[in-house]
């Protein structure tokens, strides 16, 4: 399957997609370290306002440490979907191929967040009948494996060429509840597993500065009622590398 038909994939399984899951998935961090110094950093939001922040620090030529958060208040007439989360990590990276110019990247972390929903509901009058507020709190360790390739494929826009980059990663996810609340009542507890596939693209816009956008699936181990697998993730953001190993010029 080529990139496009993948894209093309992720995207419809994100259409059909709805804020139904107590899993908000923030954009898992890609950092593309390549030797120590370097930092990363980037800003990401969905179309339904899931605003995402990425940060990661390369300690030593293979070593680096992340830092994730992500947050979205989505405010309707009949529901509202409140997300937060945050997360750290740490892992191996390093270099290799015939110009150093391809990335594997290796990083385990662990994270927390909280979700509030509301439901509500009324009658032909508009007045309400009926509503359920739910609040729960969990926390998340997680195993990502990237790959990523700063081998540039040029995109030619208004007579200028923008060097393309591209990459995967596979993120292993362990969520557990730590409470669930309706109305105020406690109610039993859920976890799950959940596999992440992502794929992102990165157009350079100079050294320094790129703008990223990202696609992923979400697929649950576990059957699960609240703790399932019913987002998705399709963001545009922009991602600021410094410090990092320059491609050689032939």
């Amino acid at each position: 399957m080529n990139r496009l038909h993948t894209y093309l994939f992720f995207l419809v399984l994100i259409l059909f997609s709805s804020c139904s899951s107590v899993y908000m998935p923030n954009v898992p961090n890609t950092p593309m370290l390549s030797q120590k110094g370097e930092f990363s950093g980037g800003a990401h939001v969905t179309p339904r306002g899931n605003f995402s922040v990425n940060g990661a620090y390369a300690v030593s030529n293979h070593l680096g440490v992340l830092f994730s958060g992500a947050y979205m208040n989505k405010e309707r007439t009949s529901k509202d979907y409140r997300n937060k989360s945050i997360e750290v990590g740490a892992g191996y990276f390093d270099t290799f191929g015939p110009d150093n110019n391809r990335i594997i990247e290796i990083y385990a972390g662990y994270g927390g967040g909280s979700t509030d929903r509301n439901f509500r509901e009324y009658d032909d009058h508009k007045v309400l009948t009926s509503n359920i507020a739910e609040e729960f709190t969990y926390t998340k360790t997680f195993l990502q494996v990237n790959y990523s390739s700063k081998k540039n494929a040029n995109f030619r826009l208004f007579g200028n060429n923008y060097p393309l980059n591209y990459g995967t990663a596979l993120r292993i996810s362990h969520l557990k509840m730590d409470t669930f609340l309706s109305n105020n009542i406690g109610q039993p507890k859920e976890d799950n597993m959940f596999i992440e596939p992502i794929f992102f693209t990165r157009m350079r816009l100079s050294d320094a500065v790129q703008l990223q956008y990202t696609t992923s699936g979400n697929f649950g181990l576990k059957s699960r009622k609240f703790m399932n697998a019913g987002n998705s993730i399709f963001t545009v953001g922009a991602v600021v590398n410094l410090g990092g190993k320059k491609k050689e010029v032939k």
